[in-house]
């Protein structure tokens, strides 16, 4: 960071070097190691509002409210399709929902990533993602 005045000392410049990324569609300013930032927008909780559905239909469908996925399906009016792929995220690491809930997920967990087919396995999931083991 840099911090300067203008010759007649009314005007204070501070430049602060930043990095600009992409994220489930948005620009993202990312600012320099060791600087403090405001914590995320709630407007960026896209993949959180779609682990907190998932898991709020899997507890339909468990209790026995719906007998399938087309009755969840007929009921919230989405495709069965859509309610299979929103409920694929039931079946995440318990450390990676809790980096989602927390808001600390790292980048890559974007909905376009996670609607692809991932890995099971959750160690599988944590390489395929780059995301440390929990301790």
């Amino acid at each position: 960071m840099k911090v300067e005045t203008s010759r007649n000392g009314k005007v204070i410049v501070v430049t602060v070097p930043i990095t600009l990324r992409r994220r489930g569609g948005r620009t993202m300013i990312i600012a320099p190691e060791g600087m403090a930032v405001a914590p995320r927008s709630t407007n960026d909780d896209a993949v959180l509002k779609l682990v907190v559905r998932a898991h709020h239909w899997m507890r339909q469908l468990d209790s026995g409210r719906f007998g399938s996925i087309t009755e969840l399906s007929e009921y919230e009016k989405h495709d069965s399709s859509y309610i299979a792929k929103i409920l694929s995220l039931t079946l995440l690491a318990p450390d990676i929902v809790e980096s989602i809930l927390d808001r600390r997920q790292p980048d890559v967990l974007t909905w376009k990533e996670l609607r692809k087919p991932f890995p099971m396995i959750w160690s599988e999931q944590r390489a395929k993602w780059g995301i440390p083991e929990p301790v």
